[in-house]
């Protein structure tokens, strides 16, 4: 017998959401990792309009 809608035993909601979960971490990850290279690359090292133009001339004096 339901009860305003609730039931006996709560639904299960991380069980089968774990392969959203997990693909969507793994996508974040890569999309960092591009990002990453991408703004690290040879043509937008340089580029004034880069935000981690500094940054980067930093890391390379060392």
């Amino acid at each position: 017998m339901a009860f305003l809608g609730l039931r006996k035993w709560p639904t299960p909601i991380l069980k089968p959401l774990w392969p959203f979960m997990a693909a969507g971490t793994l996508t974040m990850y890569l999309v960092s990792k591009a990002q990453d290279n991408a703004v690290r690359s040879p043509e937008n090292r340089n580029d004034p309009r880069n935000p981690y133009a500094a940054q980067i001339a930093r890391e390379s004096l060392h």
